[in-house]
């Protein structure tokens, strides 16, 4: 029996439309291997009609009041919900992410954060007026920066493709989105429905591949360029972007240090650890990859974590007892298992360290051991089901392996003692510190990292800032 294969399409000022030339990508089923789709390989001409159309539709979508901004943003929010169940089966077409845990753990914080954005459409807001020079009034305005090209990941394409247009919306700009070439389904999805509620223009999708995430960074129009992706890929929109001096707002990879204290609770940080660690298949900046547990402790939590690892379910979208799907892409199973093949001798793999069946890029719950600070599983990110083990002798040292990486975005630490927690939650050079949890996110609080995770914060105000700009208002107050 033969699947059909959909045709997904670009959305471009209120339209879908198949590529200017035809040209397409086949999307392919991380968990059959199978095509299922295809969708526009973008090139040049749809890159200028998508900003030409996002260009048009800014200055009339930046002089919306914040209330009516807010509206629109609201019915959005409601019609995810109204439509969730068709949410999670595109996004798990996408990915092959557990349909009941798209369901419970990624729709209500996609509606959340979208609600929240649209609350804080009404607080943009400058300093208060003032005279700072005799006759004279000066007052700050936060203002839109205009058309965003924004390019989301594979690893949560329905999430991160809100986390970059609502604050975007909400602010007053219009966007150009890119999804992944392997993850096109929701977002096209999330066009249809949001089409509904926006004037033709504000909100555009562009299907495509790194070469049309390129010719959009590299467009003139665009007055910001934000991307969720890896360091390589940052970079690379860095330079393109200095070009023309745009704004850059770049999230990028992880490698999240999980520090381990004697007095932890080993049971609860066991459990906290492997959720964090192969929720997504670890395929997540924030994931609890590379554990640091005080010697003392340090055979105990190994072999607990290597149990509960044995105990994690991988497998199909619609079985209810897996913990995480498959890998996005062959080419994130060959990296992930290429780490694993490449494993020095000292290493002990405790758990997994295998592909799982024949058939889909699902690879097993994995626990590696008597790793050292150098070694390449331990300084790179593998971006899959894999946590890796260390031990350290006292507080100094275990500070000095967690920031002894080039990435900078989650950490967490585990203990008992408030004051170790707090200087803890000083020393770690991470964006975020969780102490004995790891991963939860609220739209409150801001998301993003240093080095090279990248710079600017996704969800709360700060977020919502970042895609804005300030301008000083001065007017003479004299007869």
């Amino acid at each position: 029996m033969t699947t059909e294969v959909r045709r997904l399409r670009n959305y471009i000022n209120g339209e879908f439309r198949d590529a200017a030339d035809g040209r397409t990508i086949d999307v392919v089923s991380p968990v059959t291997e199978e095509v299922y789709a295809t969708s526009p390989l973008s090139g040049q001409a749809d890159v200028d009609a998508a900003m030409e159309a996002a260009a048009a539709a800014f200055p009339a979508w930046r002089d919306t009041t914040p209330a009516e901004r807010q509206k629109a943003l609201l019915k959005i929010a409601d019609a995810f919900e109204e439509r969730a169940e068709d949410l999670v089966a595109a996004e798990s077409e996408n990915t092959g992410k557990p349909l009941g845990l798209t369901r419970s753990e990624e729709v209500p914080p996609v509606v959340d954060q979208i609600r929240f954005f649209a609350g804080a459409a009404r607080l943009l807001e400058g300093r208060s007026a003032g005279e700072y020079m005799e006759g004279l009034t000066s007052i700050v305005r936060r203002e839109p920066v205009g058309v965003c090209a924004q390019v989301a990941p594979w690893n949560y394409p329905m999430m991160m493709a809100v986390w970059k247009f609502a604050p975007a919306l909400a602010a007053g700009n219009t966007v150009v989105l890119k999804p992944s070439d392997t993850t096109p389904a929701s977002t096209v999805l999330m066009a249809e429905i949001m089409g509904q509620f926006l004037p033709k223009g504000v909100f555009n999708v562009l299907c495509g591949d790194r070469d049309t995430g390129r010719a959009m960074v590299e467009h003139p129009t665009p007055a910001m360029a934000s991307i969720t992706g890896s360091v390589r890929a940052g970079i690379q929109v860095a330079e393109s972007a200095a070009k023309d001096v745009k704004r850059v707002h770049l999230e990028l990879g992880g490698k999240a240090p999980v520090v381990v204290f004697e007095d932890a609770d080993i049971a609860r940080t066991v459990e906290g650890v492997s959720e964090a660690g192969f929720f997504n298949a670890g395929q997540d900046c924030t994931a609890a990859t590379r554990v640091l547990v005080h010697e003392s402790i340090h055979d105990e939590f190994v072999a607990a974590l290597a149990k509960a690892a044995a105990d994690t379910k991988t497998g199909q979208p619609d079985d209810e007892d897996v913990a995480y799907g498959p890998l996005n892409n062959a080419n994130q199973l060959k990296q992930v298992s290429g780490f694993i093949e490449r494993l020095p001798a000292h290493a002990k793999v405790e758990a997994g360290g295998h592909r799982v069946g024949d058939k889909g890029y699902f690879y097993a719950p994995t626990v590696v051991s008597g790793l050292k600070q150098d070694d390449e599983i331990i300084q790179n990110e593998v971006f899959g089901p894999v946590i890796t083990v260390q031990s350290f002798s006292d507080e100094q040292q275990a500070v000095e392996y967690a920031n002894g990486v080039d990435y900078a975005l989650a950490s967490s630490v585990w203990t008992q003692n408030h004051s170790r927690a707090m200087r803890m939650s000083k020393s770690l050079d991470f964006g975020c510190v969780w102490i004995n949890t790891h991963i939860p996110l609220v739209a409150e609080m801001p998301h993003g990292g240093f080095k090279k995770s990248g710079y600017g914060k996704d969800l709360s105000a700060y977020g919502f800032e970042d895609y804005t700009r300030i301008k000083h208002v001065m007017t003479s107050i004299e007869d």
